[in-house]
């Protein structure tokens, strides 16, 4: 865990921060709720993994939900995977997919059931957290597209699953109403447990160890992991150009200066480029984000 004891002005803060305090007390304890996998993805994920599987068994068990069934053969057609002939069944979209990447697509799919809330302040940071993570994913998805050596729907997924240690934190406020006195003080405990509750999920849920890169560093802008780019590289410039036009600009690291952009644009792309090219796939993205929506 790296939440620290502190001697300074920040740390007498934190200890009038209940929320904080509790959620620490929670995590600790392990006592926090951490959200489960949706069923759905746990159960098509168990069939992909099954040695037994084939694509018409598998195709069986996606099809008990024909939202994600419909989600599915949609993006089989879309520009990330189209090919020559228009998809029109489930088995058909696993097969030009691919099992490995049906997992992950439809586990992107079934996450928006994560993000719930029934306070209505709480139920409004979902929806952005949800619309944000969506938006990530789907830029991801595009950028690992057009860059050598990278899975758009591993890239989508790693977008999405970024700020999930956000989400027990809202929940615990969504719960604990009075411990949320202070705006500032939700805001505190997100900055200070998202990293530490985001690795507890995706080791409970068992995703790719690169993930958990992901999940730590989706905003360390200057990180440096060595020559060769990873999934979390891929994030962190994708979030970068999520806030365009959102941030002031100057607030803003320049994205041409730092380690991931330049292992990803290898010499070969500029700022400009990069933002002509989600210009011009600004359909996809869109796309896309309709269907994790």
């Amino acid at each position: 865990m790296s939440t620290i004891p502190e001697t300074s002005k920040a740390a007498n803060d934190l200890t009038q921060n209940r929320l904080y305090l509790e959620c620490c007390k929670s995590m600790l304890a392990d006592k926090l709720q951490l959200p489960t996998i949706p069923d759905v993805a746990f159960k098509i994920r168990r069939a992909i993994n099954d040695q037994k599987a084939n694509n018409a068994r598998i195709a069986r068990v996606v099809q008990i939900d024909p939202s994600i069934t419909a989600r599915l053969i949609r993006i089989a057609n879309s520009p990330l995977y189209r090919g020559r002939r228009k998809i029109e069944s489930c088995p058909e979209a696993l097969t030009r997919l691919g099992l490995k990447a049906a997992q992950d697509i439809i586990t992107a799919f079934a996450m928006k059931a994560v993000f719930q809330a029934k306070s209505p302040l709480i139920r409004k940071k979902m929806i952005d957290l949800w619309g944000h993570s969506s938006y990530v994913a789907a830029i991801s998805a595009v950028f690992a597209h057009k860059t050598p050596g990278f899975d758009p729907d591993k890239a989508m997924l790693a977008g999405l699953i970024h700020d999930i240690g956000i989400v027990p934190i809202l929940t615990y406020a969504d719960k604990h109403p009075d411990l949320v006195q202070n705006p500032k003080d939700l805001s505190e405990t997100v900055r200070r447990l998202r990293v530490d509750i985001g690795m507890q999920i995706v080791r409970s849920w068992d995703f790719p160890r690169d993930f958990e890169e992901v999940v730590t560093h989706a905003e360390n802008w200057y990180r440096d992991s060595g020559e060769s780019a990873d999934y979390a590289d891929i994030v962190i410039i994708a979030q970068l150009h999520s806030f365009i036009g959102k941030i002031d600009i100057k607030k803003m690291p320049p994205i041409d200066q730092l380690p991931a952009y330049k292992k990803l644009a290898k010499g070969q792309l500029n700022v400009d480029t990069s933002i002509s090219i989600l210009d011009l796939a600004k359909d996809e993205i869109e796309a896309i984000r309709q269907l994790l929506n």
